[in-house]
């Protein structure tokens, strides 16, 4: 997966709880061999019922076209397991979500796509909506993987905290077969002194397949 260091970039706010991710991106139909992940990405507001774009939604405003951070409520990424829902993100370019909290799985799905989830203190929070509402597009905000903090277009510093594994995932674009295989000639090792050891554990796994 891409590697995520820093990112400079528009924010856009959707400030509601509780999204979940059939809100985010609704299931397709087996048939669709090649989906458009991007077009599905909030497809149920992006639009009105009658398939037209709704200009109301804050992704088809046009200062929001191109947004690369998204700014929302509490328990983001809620509901079903699937990980189309952040390759929808993703794939419309959205790599960092600054929210209250998120949905356990959710976030899992993010750090190994290649997304960073952001969760921001209540106070921390609400000061930086405020300033995305009045940055309303116009200037970028920065998100620092690297020093852990997003600076606003006033210098304004909001820290962040992440979990060290999931930060090393990040930084290098590793998934846990990436992370794994960093230790590839101590695990070789390993299987070398066992099989010597423990000869009978190799008759074991042979068995067993």
């Amino acid at each position: 997966m891409q590697p995520f260091t820093h990112l400079t970039g528009i924010a856009a706010q959707l400030m509601r709880d509780d999204i979940n991710t059939d809100q985010i991106a609704p299931v397709l139909p087996l048939r669709v061999l090649e989906p458009d992940y991007a077009a599905q990405l909030f497809v149920r507001w992006r639009h009105r019922p009658d398939g037209s774009a709704d200009p109301d939604f804050v992704l088809n405003r046009p200062q929001y076209q191109g947004a690369s951070i998204l700014v929302a409520g509490g328990n983001f990424g809620c509901g079903s397991a699937r990980e189309s829902a952040v390759w929808a993100l993703a794939a419309f370019g959205i790599r960092a979500i600054v929210a209250r909290s998120f949905a356990d799985l959710f976030r899992g799905n993010c750090i190994a796509n290649g997304v960073l989830p952001v969760v921001l203190t209540l106070e921390q929070h609400a000061a930086f909506a405020a300033q995305v509402t009045a940055a309303n597009g116009n200037a970028p905000f920065c998100v620092d993987l690297i020093d852990q903090h997003i600076r606003a277009p006033d210098g304004t510093i909001y820290p962040f905290a992440i979990d060290a594994g999931e930060r090393t995932s990040l930084l290098e674009g590793l998934d846990d077969i990436g992370l794994s295989l960093k230790h590839a000639e101590a695990i070789a090792a390993w299987e070398e002194r066992t099989r010597d050891a423990q000869p009978w554990l190799q008759m074991l796994a042979r068995n067993e397949t």
